[in-house]
C-alpha cells in the first residue's frame, strides 16, 4: 500500500472512531498533498509525499516555539499532538553517525574539495537522503565534511 492510500485509509478509520484531532490533522495533510499536486500538475509519489509531511512537521515545530514564547501552552500542545500524528507517516530517521557516514560517502563520490562544492554535494545528498534524514542535520554534516582539515 502506498503512502497516500495509507493516509486515506487512516482518515476513514479516524472518521469511524470519531477521533477529531487525528481526522483534522489527516485532512490538513491531504489538503497539502492535493495542493502540491494541483500546483505542479503532477501525481505525487511516496518520496514527494514524505517531503510534504516533512514541511508540515517543520511548520508545527516553528509554531510550537512561537506559542511557547507567547505562553500559549494550549496551542503548543495542539501543535505537538498534530506533529506526533504527522511523524507516524515518516520513515525511520537516520541518526547523526549514519548521516555523517552517508555524507562522507557522497562527498567522496562527487569529488568535492571544499566549501565551494557545497551546492553540488547538497544536490546529491537531497536525492539520496530525502525523507530519511532531517535536512538540518544533513546540512550541518555537509558543512563539517567540507571544512578544510
Amino acid at each position: 500500500m502506498d503512502l497516500k492510500a495509507r493516509i486515506t485509509e487512516d482518515m476513514k478509520n479516524a472518521m469511524r472512531a470519531k477521533d477529531s484531532l487525528r481526522l483534522g490533522t489527516i485532512r490538513l495533510l491531504q489538503a497539502a498533498i492535493k495542493q502540491k499536486e494541483v500546483d505542479e500538475r503532477i501525481t505525487l509519489d511516496d518520496v514527494a509525499v514524505v517531503g510534504v509531511i516533512d514541511k508540515l512537521v517543520k511548520q508545527r515545530k516553528d509554531s510550537i516555539t512561537a506559542y511557547e514564547q507567547a505562553q500559549r501552552q494550549d496551542l503548543a500542545d495542539q501543535e505537538k499532538a498534530e506533529m506526533v500524528i504527522l511523524q507516524a507517516y515518516l520513515p525511520e530517521r537516520m541518526d547523526e553517525a549514519a548521516i555523517a557516514q552517508a555524507v562522507a560517502a557522497i562527498v567522496a563520490q562527487v569529488g568535492a574539495q571544499g566549501p565551494q562544492d557545497m551546492g553540488k554535494v547538497m544536490g546529491a545528498v537531497k536525492t539520496q537522503l530525502a525523507g530519511k534524514a532531517d535536512m538540518g542535520q544533513v546540512s550541518a554534516a555537509v558543512k563539517a565534511a567540507l571544512q578544510p582539515k
